[in-house]
Formats: structure tokens, C-alpha cells, sequence
């Protein structure tokens, strides 16, 4: 079973008992399943199953709440059932902290977005990492609240303002053009092997970001980031080239097959820069279209800054 699945199914045998019992407060409260873990992003499997999974639910409130409720609604969620779908609640850990049960709404969002509110510039949503809005947004509501949990939600799930887009999607072109166009080849001509190789990390890692921002979407945690590329719209395609440059080494029969493997994704990536009308440049050159992309970033503040700062 699905973490999501389990959690919902736990909610409704069980969490929506405790709601009725405090109606002062019920429409208040955001039940759902959001966080880290890769159950919020549908991805879990059995192998999952071995670390942080239990039936669960978080329930948010907004910290003005907390003095009155707080206490009374964490020993409601702590007498639940500790058994569920033969599957078994887990004892809180000093290291991960409380990802289930009574969360405060300021809490939560200060984790991932270094305060209790939605970034208030485009400074602000440019240095917030996009793993930390990615696990914000994700799981799913069982239970819709009229606190300021949906409210933030609702603005961050909308996705980067375009010029945010535009800044972090121009410096990893960039950084793809400087590591595998340059800096791969260049490593193994002074016959760096290893240094090669952290090349085409290099060059991976900034692509596969470039196609995350290119559907609009979060680039989510690392190693999330390769298995949420197959759900994607756009360029889903590129996930097993892009594996096969980190999988294989660098031997004299496999460079040149590597190369072209960069100049194809490279290739296949300007072309979804050029279909969504973002660049100027009609050639197939990385580092031309990065600095092109920036041209169209319209606040000033993003668009001087060096062409490959992202912000993270």
C-alpha cells in the first residue's frame, strides 16, 4: 500500500473522530500528508517501507491556536490506534523530529522556507531551495482548514514567478555549456579521469534542474529528482542518457559516445528553450542561449546578477 493511501485511510478511520470532538476549532485545522519522504511524492515501494513509514497524518494549525489546543489535540493524535493495516506507528525520532500528528503551520513552512510565510520578493524565492519547495508542496489535503496552511500552499504550489524561472533556468544552462562542453573534454585531455567524471555529474546535475524548471515544475530532492523526471511532460526522454553518463566510466571507446550524448541532450534542451518563446537565439550553443534566456528576465535586481548564480 502507498504511504498516501495508508494515510488517508487512517485519517478517515480515525483522525476525522478527533475533528468532531473539538468543533470550536475543526474548520480551522488542515489535515493532510505533506514532508519529506518519498510516500509524499508517490514514489515510495516496498523497500520503503523499512524507515519512516507508518500510518500517519499531520494535522496544522496556526500558532495562535497552539495555547489552547495545542496540548489537547497532540494527546488526541497520540491515543490513535498505534496498529493500522498491519502496518505499526513509529516512536518519535530525536533526529527527525515530528513529521506527523500536531504540526503549527509557521513551524512547518520556517523548515523548508526559512520563515513561517510565502517568499515575500523575488530574492527571497531565488535562495529558497527548490527541494525545500518541492517537499512543501507536496503529499496531498484530506481536509481543507480556513488557516494560513492552504493560503501559503496555494502560493508556493503556483510554481517559481517567471523571472525566478527564467534566472535559475539561464544559470544552469550556463553551468551545463561550462561543464560538459568544456570542462569534460578538458579534464581528460590532462588526463583527469575522476575530474572527467565530476564533470558529467556537473553537466547531469544542471540538466536534469533545467528540465525540471522547463515543466514548470520543483527540481525535488536528489535522489527523488531522476525518478520524478518520468512523471514529467516535457523531456521525460532524457533521463536514460542523462543516466548512462553517470553510470559508465570514461574509457577511449566511450568518449566520443559521451560527447554525443551531451551534444544531444544539450540539443534537445534548446529546443524546448526555443518552443517556449524564452530565448532570442536561433543557433544550438548552451551558453548563447543562457545569456538570451537572462535578457528576458525583466526585474533588474535578477537579471545583473552573474549569469550562473541560481541561488541555491
Amino acid at each position: 500500500m502507498k504511504g498516501l493511501e495508508l494515510a488517508k485511510k487512517y485519517f478517515d478511520a480515525f483522525g476525522r473522530e478527533i475533528l468532531e470532538r473539538f468543533p470550536e476549532v475543526a474548520d480551522k485545522i488542515t489535515v493532510g500528508l505533506v514532508g519529506e519522504g518519498s510516500e509524499c511524492l508517490g514514489f515510495d515501494d516496498k523497500l520503503s517501507e523499512d524507515h519512516d513509514f507508518e500510518p500517519c497524518f499531520c494535522m496544522w494549525i496556526d500558532a495562535e491556536l497552539e495555547d489552547k489546543y495545542g496540548f489537547a489535540l497532540e494527546r488526541a493524535y497520540a491515543k490513535l490506534p498505534k496498529e493500522f493495516e498491519r502496518y505499526t506507528r513509529q516512536k518519535l525520532s530525536p533526529c527527525g523530529g515530528n513529521r506527523h500528528g500536531l504540526l503549527l503551520t509557521e513551524e512547518f513552512y520556517s523548515r523548508f522556507l526559512g520563515k513561517g510565510e510565502a517568499p515575500q520578493n523575488l530574492t527571497e524565492w531565488l535562495r529558497i531551495p527548490s527541494y525545500s519547495l518541492a517537499t512543501a508542496t507536496s503529499g496531498e489535503i484530506f481536509k481543507e482548514g480556513t488557516g494560513k496552511f492552504c493560503e501559503i500552499r496555494k502560493i508556493l504550489s503556483a510554481g517559481y514567478p517567471e523571472d525566478v524561472r527564467l534566472k535559475k533556468l539561464s544559470a544552469h544552462l550556463a553551468l551545463m555549456h561550462q561543464s560538459g562542453k568544456y570542462n569534460y573534454t578538458r579534464c581528460l585531455a590532462h588526463g583527469e579521469s575522476g575530474a572527467a567524471q565530476l564533470a558529467l555529474f556537473e553537466f547531469v546535475n544542471n540538466a536534469v534542474r533545467a528540465v525540471y524548471l522547463l515543466n514548470k515544475k520543483y527540481f525535488p530532492y536528489y535522489k527523488l529528482a531522476f525518478r520524478g523526471m518520468r512523471d514529467l511532460s516535457l523531456l521525460s526522454d532524457v533521463e536514460l542518457p542523462l543516466t548512462f553518463l553517470i553510470e559508465n566510466g570514461n574509457e577511449k571507446d566511450m568518449i566520443d559516445y559521451k560527447i554525443g550524448i551531451i551534444e544531444d541532450v544539450s540539443r534537445m534542451i534548446v529546443a524546448e528553450v526555443k518552443a517556449q518563446g524564452i530565448t532570442s537565439a536561433t543557433c544550438n550553443n548552451l551558453d548563447t542561449h543562457a545569456y538570451s534566456v537572462l535578457d528576458h528576465v525583466k526585474d533588474a535586481s535578477l537579471r545583473n546578477l552573474h549569469i550562473m548564480e541560481y541561488g541555491e
